[in-house]
């Protein structure tokens, strides 16, 4: 018995960061949506009870630290399965570029194993489990747009924003959630809250309100620690983007763009610019 799925990357339209949890956590509220930039699953069941991943590109690992891996090996363990299964990862969504492209390999195989080995669990289950694996694999199991709190885990599904094209930019480095977090300075002043205001423009199907409004506090860290960020950041709002922002802890900058006419010249203007350019359209709900 064989899936194939796709795992849809991620961008934040919003990214609060209120305070550090007693649990070591960050509490957040964000809204998050997927893009049609996706990995593809092959999932192929085993009767030995083996746990093999491969992947497309060789320079992630493909044991135990694999969050693919992980997310089939909880479902074993917790369910007490004794099928296996042979993850094949095509990967396209770039590696450690705060598109969630880990998280969304997870909640793939959560959903894909759910039906390869006949488990029956609702889609809410899928998602607790989830949690246990990454703060963004929650959000990533029901998919489309959707305002995610607490440590990321805590998901309420939103309608679909207002079609746009995005343009997605990651320069050749990569980024430590962790140490973006570790550094970042709470001092405790009460912070303006966006995401509720994206909600709001999402809701009433505003356009310019949503670019008006993005927000990702992780900036204030990524920026000054990584100026190949700011720089394609900069370079966006030159070429003419609607609105631009960094998608989680970075590197990928993302910019909005409604009219396909400026796509190609806000394409062409990042590409002599940085390698790893994509034009892409949010994924409506419908699709997720």
């Amino acid at each position: 018995m064989k899936r194939s799925i796709k795992a849809p990357a991620k961008i934040n339209l919003s990214l609060d960061v209120l305070h550090k949890r007693e649990d070591g956590y960050h509490e957040v509220k964000m809204v998050m949506s997927q893009v049609d930039l996706a990995d593809r699953l092959d999932l192929e069941r085993r009767e030995d009870g083996q746990i093999k991943v491969e992947l497309s590109e060789g320079f992630l690992p493909v044991d135990h630290r694999n969050l693919a891996y992980q997310a089939a090996s909880l479902l074993q363990k917790r369910y007490k399965n004794k099928l296996g299964v042979s993850i094949y990862i095509h990967k396209h969504i770039p590696v450690a570029a705060g598109l969630a492209g880990g998280s969304s390999d997870a909640a793939a195989v959560l959903k894909g194993l759910n039906e390869l080995w006949e488990l029956g669990l609702s889609t809410d289950t899928l998602a607790d489990l989830g949690s246990e694996i990454g703060s963004d694999v929650s959000f990533c199991v029901y998919g489309g747009t959707a305002l995610a709190t607490g440590r990321g885990e805590i998901i309420k599904p939103l309608p679909s924003p207002p079609p746009c094209w995005v343009i997605l930019a990651k320069p050749p480095i990569g980024v430590s959630t962790r140490d973006v977090y570790q550094s970042l300075n709470l001092d405790g002043s009460i912070r303006e809250e966006y995401s509720d205001r994206i909600v709001r423009a999402i809701e009433y199907n505003d356009y310019p309100s949503i670019c008006a409004n993005l927000f990702n506090t992780l900036e204030e860290v990524t920026l000054p620690m990584y100026p190949e960020v700011r720089r394609i950041k900069e370079r966006m709002k030159d070429s003419g983007v609607d609105a631009a922002l960094m998608s989680g802890s970075g590197p990928t900058v993302f910019g909005l763009v409604k009219k396909e006419s400026r796509l190609h010249r806000v394409y062409n203007a990042l590409r002599g610019f940085c390698d790893q350019v994509y034009a892409v359209r949010l994924i409506s709900d419908k699709e997720a």
